[in-house]
């Protein structure tokens, strides 16, 4: 990291149009007692990525890889009670994923290698809660390894996902004990697999089996990560990439690399994003208002995680509802058109392969992206030009295009400046608004009418000193029809339902429409009335559609009747795992048939410990 100037004298000076020689600031800058909001907008102009976060970017799409215990027991969050022996993968094949991946375009694939469950891919020697002890190959498998050679036989680079939440672990909450046992891991994973080029942890956390909370030591891991594999970068819990804040796919349109969020395993994080009013989910996280207000600036650029499908690990009932080629195109567009990196999550199914519906679809997106970015309509846009708040450029477009996309991007290793931006098209003698943003980053893609304009217009509406425009693009994107994803919430109708001393507003829990909600101003029980017997294997649960997620249950109990009176409560997990970040249907199946004609959803927790319940449905699956 280099040091900080703490004079302002090496200011911007701009000669023929170009910059004079600067000094960058390497990933992180602290600012200098007294500097005044303009001296300090000067120096985040000069915060720049490291080489390795800078190779990061330029990677685009990477693929997530959810595959372990999970798979195969249905859930989304194991329990650590899962026998490993059920991990029994028939026909796996980490080149046929690898190859998936790498013909539809991603550069990476990062692997679970352990979950919440504390289930390991590979032959640890911390645990006998792995591979060691599965069916497969009768305990002799490696599937870190087999995902590693073939990432080299394709020529693709290679992430870990290690869970610091450790529901196995009999050490877990003992804070010293388990920070070591979790450090041993880690070292096997980044000294027995080549390069590693992503270390992706999550900050899960929770109590350990002596009631204790358990405090990951952030400072000893990182420091073994920099000693094994300095050209990785660390994501999420960690200094060099950070969470977008949702896993709907989703960026930011004004999306700052160059930010005042302090890194979560900063010991300091917390006053000083509290002082300064900013979290992960904030909207903005380095205008000028909060660098004005900032003490130090990180480059922390954002990563968008997302699943295919609507959970995270592979799941039979979900082969119908991969997510459709128009909503892969509108994540991408709102996450790598948004300054970010797509990580989206491929599950290997229970063979061990990446499912046929998967793997069509990512060929479908590959070919759509393809198509699309193949030419570019302005001539000379790759051209790299420097400008300031004002700078208008000018360009030709070639005759006729019929475009409808604008890219522009920044030189990132000089920094990100662009503030906000206008494009105009000339068209019958006159320039007639086409698009305008914000931040620009590494890339940045808008979408506007279809259109054939002669001539187009680029105007830096506002820059942080003098901005360095690497290229200017206008593609086509075919248009793409809507599918509708809806799922089937229950296999029994709704129709004849009654809800047992509810009232009105209950009734919108059991409507078969999401977008009406029932709330509840206490942890309320659900009590249905379905008319008939039904033999029941299971529910679902889906919270509110809307951003507003308060009320949504976390924790649940669930129970049938047959007379209203005497109930049986039914086997199941007792939570929706990770149903915060991704407020899905869930679908709970109990592995048995319950005969019932009532049912009872009883709310146990809500996602922030809140006394409060919303319910956008609840339905019976029987099948």
């Amino acid at each position: 990291m280099k040091n900080l100037i703490l004079t302002t004298v090496l200011s911007l000076t701009i000669f023929s149009g170009l910059q004079a020689q600067e000094t960058y600031y390497e990933k992180h800058v602290a600012f200098p007692a007294g500097a005044t909001a303009a001296e300090k907008v000067e120096m985040a102009s000069r915060l720049v990525p490291t080489p390795q976060q800078l190779e990061w970017q330029r990677m685009e799409l990477t693929a997530f890889l959810h595959f372990g215990v999970n798979t195969f027991t249905g859930r989304e969050w194991g329990d650590g009670t899962e026998d490993p022996a059920i991990f029994n993968p028939t026909s796996l094949d980490c080149e046929q994923w690898v190859r998936t991946l790498k013909e539809s375009g991603f550069k990476m694939a990062i692997i679970t290698a352990k979950h919440h469950d504390g289930f390991c891919l590979w032959p640890t020697k911390t645990t006998r809660h792995s591979v060691v002890s599965s069916s497969w190959k009768d305990g002799k498998g490696d599937v870190v390894r087999e995902l590693r050679d073939a990432c080299k036989k394709y020529g693709i680079k290679f992430g870990v996902y290690l869970s610091p939440w450790d529901r196995n672990a009999s050490c877990y909450g003992d804070s010293p004990a388990y920070n070591q046992f979790f450090i041993k891991q880690l070292t096997e994973l980044l000294t027995n697999y080549g390069e590693v080029h992503e270390v992706w942890f999550d900050g899960a956390n929770g109590e350990g089996p002596n009631g204790k909370k358990q405090i990951y030591d952030w400072d000893a891991i990182l420091k073994t990560i920099r000693r094994l594999q300095p050209k990785a970068v660390t994501a999420i819990m960690g200094d060099d990439v950070r969470w977008v804040g949702n896993e709907k796919g989703i960026g930011r349109e004004t999306e700052w690399s160059a930010t005042a969020l302090t890194p979560g395993i900063y010991p300091r994080s917390g006053e000083q994003n509290k002082e300064l009013g900013i979290f992960g989910k904030a909207k903005d996280l380095g205008g000028r208002d909060i660098v004005a207000r900032a003490t130090e600036l990180f480059w922390y650029p954002s990563e968008v995680d997302v699943s295919i499908r609507p959970g995270w690990f592979y799941h039979a009932d979900q082969d119908k509802q991969v997510k459709s080629l128009n909503h892969l195109t509108d994540i991408y567009f709102k996450s790598v058109g948004y300054n970010s990196v797509l990580l989206l999550n491929i599950p290997p199914d229970l063979r061990g392969l990446i499912n046929e519906n998967d793997v069509q679809r990512l060929k479908e997106f590959s070919s759509y992206l393809k198509k699309t970015f193949a030419r570019n309509y302005v001539l000379k846009g790759n051209e790299a030009w420097h400008g300031t708040s004002g700078t208008v450029r000018q360009y030709d477009i070639q005759k006729d295009a019929l475009v409808n996309a604008f890219m522009i991007q920044e030189d990132i290793s000089k920094g990100q400046r662009v503030e906000s931006f206008l494009v105009e098209a000339y068209k019958d003698g006159s320039w007639i608004h086409m698009a305008e943003g914000t931040t620009v980053g590494y890339k940045r893609l808008v979408r506007f009418s279809d259109t054939r304009p002669e001539r187009i217009r680029v105007t830096i509406r506002s820059a942080r000193g003098v901005a360095n425009v690497a290229a200017v693009s206008l593609f086509y994107a075919e248009p793409l029809a809507d599918k509708n994803e809806e799922v089937q919430l229950s296999d029994v109708p709704v129709d004849g339902w009654q809800v047992v001393g509810g009232n009105a507003d209950s009734r919108k829990a059991i409507d078969g429409d999401r977008k009406t909600v029932w709330r509840a101003s206490a942890l309320t029980p659900l009590v249905v009335d379905m008319g008939d017997k039904v033999e029941v294997s299971g529910f679902s649960y889906a919270p509110s559609i809307g951003e507003d997620l308060t009320g949504t249950i976390y924790k649940y109990a669930f129970y049938v009747s047959l007379d209203g009176e005497s109930w049986t409560k039914c086997e199941a997990s007792g939570e929706f795992s990770n149903i915060m970040h991704n407020p899905v249907p869930y679908f709970v199946r109990f592995g048995k048939t319950y005969p019932a004609r009532y049912f009872k959803l009883e709310p146990l927790s809500e996602i922030n410990n809140k006394n409060v319940v919303t319910v956008g449905e609840v339905g019976i699956l029987i099948k």
